[in-house]
């Protein structure tokens, strides 16, 4: 008998009610009498004395059958007034709250409720406000990995603009206007160029006295090279005529604003003139007086042949004009007076004949480079002076000095300029791309700026929910403790554990 009364009572709380209910501590309709008790609870709390420890009792969620006890005792204090000798109370808030004890303890009616309480508990509102909390965790994680791709995609956009800018020689503050800016010192870059080109004479000569030795060659070698090299960069009308012009007029490149039909530049017509049948006006009529080439009179000098084109007609004279004739001896205007480095034609020919004699340095330092080859010693014993007294080093030096001019024409900067002078709509094209990008990684850095509010929202959610769930678990916490006391004393005071609750 002692170890029956030592064996704890373990109940799953998922199946409390049915234990229950099994048991007999209640019967099945005590649904019905949990309602008529909540009825009763709602009238009452309507007229309740002023004090502290009710007003604590009735601020929480849920009242239930313990609350009524303790709201019980205080009314004994508050309503001592009202006791007669017989020892009941006259007062009606005492008979409200005794009777509502009576209906709770007939059938077990609180035991069945708290245990209905702690189920709903532990099987959904717990999991609910648990699922709710992570899901804020979730969010908040998910919105911190992508503003942190927000701002990395911002920030190399932001790279790749101001790299883009840095190839084109701007800082980006105003694109277009620096764009337009920088062609304006083009000449003076140029001029630069075609002073150093000015120094490459003993290259030229270099390569021609090889190619007169070499191939017995006797058509001019690099003409166009050689023509800066003794010129400068003069204007592309005297390479073409080899005169110097007297008149330079330069081509005024105008901005060009695109072309947009508004509703002041079509003309609609005389819509409105004429009116059908109803009244209403057709937009069309006989009276406009539009001739389309059909007579509804018969013609009378028309024999009603079909004219084939052999009658005489006088015949189409075609004028042939040849460009630029009509151009005054001496006058350098449109292309003419470009310089030769800023005419894209003369530009390429010089280019080439540089990137040719660079090649023809860079073997000639392979060539020297070899020792021993007693062919080739024996090849340029016959050859002139200038060939034979070069050194390995020397050459090096010649070919740098012409990589250097090179890269200085066809740097990234310098394609740019050149498109930047032929064409005006290349600026607002290029203005366009740059301010896409800088377009695009201002979205981006909104967005991250968005995400961080909805970060700040989600962390203000959670700090909402985790009180919520810490008052839930104490008061289920207590819910267990007086449903386990309750049915402890029904078993003779064995221990009641009850199973699966957790919040």
């Amino acid at each position: 008998m002692e170890n029956i009364q030592n064996l704890p009572i373990d109940i799953q709380t998922s199946k409390l009610l049915d234990w229950l209910v099994d048991r007999r501590h209640c019967n099945l309709k005590w649904q019905s009498a949990v309602k008529v008790v909540r009825e009763k609870i709602n009238a009452a709390i309507q007229d309740m004395p002023e004090n502290e420890e009710i007003k604590q009792l009735l601020s929480g969620s849920y009242i239930h059958y313990f609350h009524c006890l303790r709201i019980v005792e205080i009314l004994k204090g508050t309503e001592a007034s009202s006791k007669n000798i017989f020892g009941r109370y006259s007062s009606q808030r005492m008979k409200d709250w005794q009777e509502i004890v009576s209906l709770y303890e007939a059938n077990n009616v609180y035991l069945v409720e708290l245990a209905s309480l702690l189920s709903r508990n532990v099987s959904y509102e717990g999991p609910a406000l648990r699922k709710q909390l992570d899901k804020t965790m979730q969010l908040y994680q998910e919105l911190s990995r992508r503003q942190v791709e927000y701002q990395s995609s911002a920030a190399d956009l932001k790279e790749r603009y101001y790299s883009a800018c840095k190839q084109y020689g701007i800082t980006g503050d105003n694109v277009a206007r620096e764009l337009q800016a920088l062609v304006i010192d083009l000449p003076a870059v140029l001029e630069e160029i075609g002073k150093d080109a000015a120094k490459l004479e003993e290259q030229i000569k270099l390569y021609t006295a090889f190619t007169n030795f070499v191939c017995d060659w006797s058509e001019p070698v690099l003409p166009m090279l050689t023509f800066v090299q003794k010129k400068g960069n003069t204007t592309f009308y005297e390479w073409r005529t080899g005169n110097v012009p007297t008149v330079v007029e330069r081509p005024v490149v105008e901005d060009s604003a695109p072309d947009t039909l508004t509703e002041d530049t079509i003309d609609w017509g005389d819509f409105g003139k004429g009116t059908d049948s109803l009244g209403e006006s057709s937009g069309i009529t006989v009276e406009d007086g539009i001739d389309w080439g059909i007579s509804l009179e018969p013609n009378t000098e028309d024999t009603g042949g079909i004219d084939w084109g052999d009658s005489e007609a006088t015949p189409v004279e075609i004028e042939v004009v040849d460009m630029g004739t009509d151009c005054p001896e001496g006058v350098a205007r449109g292309d003419d007076a470009l310089t030769v480095l800023e005419n894209a034609q003369s530009r390429s020919l010089f280019i080439d004949e540089l990137m040719e004699l660079e090649v023809f340095l860079t073997q000639r330092v392979s060539e020297m480079g070899e020792e021993g080859d007693v062919v080739a010693m024996s090849q340029f014993q016959l050859a002139p002076s200038i060939i034979q007294s070069q050194t390995r080093q020397h050459v090096q030096e010649m070919l740098s000095k012409v990589q250097d001019i090179i890269s200085r024409l066809t740097s990234i900067r310098m394609q740019h300029l050149f498109m930047i002078q032929d064409s005006p709509r290349y600026v607002e094209r290029v203005s366009e791309m740059l301010r896409q990008k800088r377009k695009q990684a201002d979205i981006l850095l909104l967005k991250a700026e968005t995400m961080a509010e909805k970060m700040e929202e989600s962390l203000e959610e959670h700090s909402r929910l985790k009180p919520r769930i810490d008052l839930l678990a104490g008061c289920t916490r207590e819910l267990q403790k007086l449903i386990e006391a309750d049915i402890s004393k029904r078993y003779h005071n064995r221990p009641v554990n009850l199973m699966g609750v957790r919040i």
